[in-house]
């Protein structure tokens, strides 16, 4: 995937001058923004497929705007920022990063989760596109996934907007019910990563998942932890 387009959103000059100067070598196309502002300007007028965005920025920080992001896009992103500490790293996972890198970085271990990452963006559509052809929606214990929009709908109505990572997630447990997942299974399935010590990704994105289904309170036990082993999902499909 070497013709797509990455957007890198850093204020500090010498580092997305490195960032472009990396990923073009690449053969990338790479587009520069300073601040949320220009990030708007060139998500709106092009095709991006990834952002690489750092946390601290003029004006609104990264974590706002990859909230704003994820609110009208489904567009792969990962945060590539100093701010190591582990708080930062759950609410960028919790917004909807597909990954997050700490400075300083290597360029080739960069360049290689974004490649992964871009695989599997465009595999997934193709693969979401086949799902989609063969059925609309799943429908399990009063709920709805929608396939084409990635929205999970609450029996009451209520839409939530699923991030890639979630809606991978929902998707593999129900095409895998009543199966145990543990958590390497969900975090290969969701990112393409090997599970390593201390990776919070899946414990986030089941504690996302199942504040969507605490809104219906005999929802709650959807997802069950499989203490030792991972994760099942219970509900019924109909």
């Amino acid at each position: 995937m070497s013709s797509a387009n990455i957007l890198v959103v850093e204020d500090e000059l010498v580092t997305r001058s490195t960032l472009k100067s990396v990923f073009e070598a690449e053969g990338y196309n790479v587009f520069e923004a300073n601040d949320g502002t220009e990030m708007h300007q060139i998500l709106n007028e092009n095709d991006i497929n990834l952002i690489i965005m750092d946390i601290n920025l003029p004006g609104k920080n990264g974590l706002l705007l990859a909230r704003e992001i994820r609110e009208h896009k489904n567009i792969a992103l990962i945060f590539l920022t100093g701010r190591d500490n582990e708080v930062d790293k759950i609410l960028g996972l919790e917004i909807g990063a597909d990954d997050y890198i700490t400075k300083p970085f290597n360029p080739r271990e960069l360049t290689i989760r974004a490649r992964n990452l871009l695989t599997r963006t465009m595999q997934d559509n193709l693969y979401f596109e086949q799902v989609r052809q063969k059925v609309e929606n799943y429908k399990f214990s009063g709920w709805t996934l929608e396939i084409d929009s990635r929205s999970l709908i609450s029996p009451n109505g209520e839409l939530f907007k699923l991030p890639r990572s979630e809606f991978r997630a929902i998707l593999h447990f129900i095409e895998n019910p009543g199966k145990i997942q543990t958590r390497a299974d969900l975090l290969m399935k969701m990112t393409g990563r090997e599970l390593k010590a201390h990776d919070r990704t899946v414990d986030v994105t089941i504690r996302r998942i199942r504040k969507h289904f605490e809104t219906v309170p005999e929802s709650a036990e959807i997802i069950s932890t499989i203490h030792g082993e991972g994760y099942r999902f219970c509900g019924e499909l109909e």
